[in-house]
């Protein structure tokens, strides 16, 4: 989670909402990236998915099974989808996402039977840290305004 929370502060230095993802396998990080939204004006550049996208470069594939995700924030509705369709066998996040999160928080996608893939979920990690981050980032923010 600490290397998830180095790729967070990237974010944070450009002005991007400091989220952060890594993604490893056997040990080994074969994906990263954190927010990149403002900066591509992609509503798509989340730090999930370009870590994902990372990984599938890493590995010449799309399923990443064996495959662990670590990402500072609960992942919003669009990248729990993505996490699904490319069978990440586990995430874990530091803090939860009251107003988007869909790993247990407002919904668990990444759980549900009726899905063809469930991850198993581990919350809370370096919780304090990573939400932290976050709370300084949008006071910083709104006293810019």
């Amino acid at each position: 989670m600490q290397l998830a929370l180095d790729q967070a502060r990237k974010a944070y230095n450009i002005g991007e909402v400091p989220i952060g993802a890594i993604i490893v396998k056997d040990d080994v990080v074969i994906g990263s990236g954190y927010n990149l939204r403002e900066k591509n004006g992609d509503a798509l550049a989340h730090a999930e998915l370009i870590a994902i996208k990372q990984a599938c470069e890493a590995i010449s594939g799309w399923r990443l099974t064996g495959c662990a995700l670590y990402v500072t924030i609960e992942p919003c509705p669009m990248c729990a989808g993505a996490i699904i369709q490319s069978r990440i066998d586990k995430v874990v996040y530091g803090a939860m996402d009251p107003k988007a999160g869909a790993g247990g928080s407002i919904l668990n996608l990444l759980q549900m039977n009726e899905l063809n893939h469930q991850s198993h979920v581990i919350k809370g990690v370096l919780e304090e840290e990573c939400s932290a981050l976050m709370k300084s980032f949008f006071r910083e923010l709104r006293a810019k305004k």
